[in-house]
């Protein structure tokens, strides 16, 4: 056995929600890179317009469909027609997700419901919608993308850091329900990842001085850096592939040694 063949995801489908940009592009670049088909949803059809010449532009072939992933009935839809137009999903990431930075005591039940539906409800939903396929082939991969604030709690995130916690522990529950299917369901933990997400936690003040967070982050990761989009690709390819047939219920985080570290001591 060549090592290097176990890592190939020659002829499969890879489903990665929300991957129009950031995180989800590079991993779905990743995976096309690896030979996988491609398919993702938009919610809408301008995001999906510029996703599809993004993709083109890289030379990818993807499959866009729009799709709410917090609605089950579109997501069996979305499942159904891309079965349909290139095969069982062999590879699902739930990547779909949202942010709002809002202290605990003024953030709406509204908002806090809206966080959870779409970072915690919306990876059930899909996960339920190919699961039963993946038992009737024999094998299929989960891969959650979860968080630092599936460990650690920190202002103003509470309904993120919520959310999160749950994915950690829906990630593990699949893999304990579903392994002896041949389904392995583990997380990837991003740490701060410079996205347009964290785009407003990078910004220079008027004076020209990092953001106080910028600097923050940058004191306790080890590393001294931001991770990038591409930081995730190779984490999300063992995942995906052969070469992690026998890793279940895991979140590997990808945060440059942030959870391994106290931070520096103050002069």
């Amino acid at each position: 056995m060549n090592i290097l063949n176990t890592f190939s995801l020659e002829g499969k489908v890879a489903l990665v929600t929300g991957a129009a940009y950031g995180i989800g592009f590079a991993m779905a670049e990743a995976f096309a890179q690896s030979g996988a088909k491609i398919a993702f949803n938009c919610r809408g059809q301008e995001h999906m317009d510029k996703a599809l010449a993004d993709y083109k532009q890289k030379g990818i072939d993807a499959h866009g469909y729009i799709c709410d992933v917090t609605d089950e009935k579109q997501v069996q839809q979305m499942v159904a027609d891309i079965e349909e137009e290139l095969g069982t999903v062999d590879i699902l990431v739930n990547n779909a997700g949202i942010i709002k930075r809002v202290p605990m005591c003024d953030m709406s039940v509204d908002e806090f419901r809206q966080v959870i539906d779409i970072d915690l409800n919306a990876p059930f939903i899909m996960s339920k919608a190919v699961i039963p396929a993946m038992i009737k082939k024999g094998h299929g991969k989960i891969i959650n993308i979860c968080s630092m604030m599936s460990e650690l709690g920190r202002e103003t995130v509470s309904a993120y850091a919520a959310a999160k916690g749950g994915l950690k522990m829906l990630t593990k529950n699949i893999a304990s329900e579903y392994g002896e299917y041949n389904i392995q369901c583990n997380g990837i933990g991003p740490g701060y990842i410079a996205t347009p997400q964290t785009a407003p936690l990078r910004e220079l003040s008027e004076d020209g001085s990092r953001h106080p967070f910028d600097q923050f982050i940058i004191s306790k990761t080890p590393q001294a850096r931001w991770g990038t989009p591409e930081d995730l690709m190779g984490p999300a390819v063992f995942l995906a592939s052969d070469a992690s047939n026998f890793v279940n219920g895991h979140v590997l985080y990808v945060d440059g040694g942030i959870l391994a570290y106290i931070g520096k001591q103050p002069k």
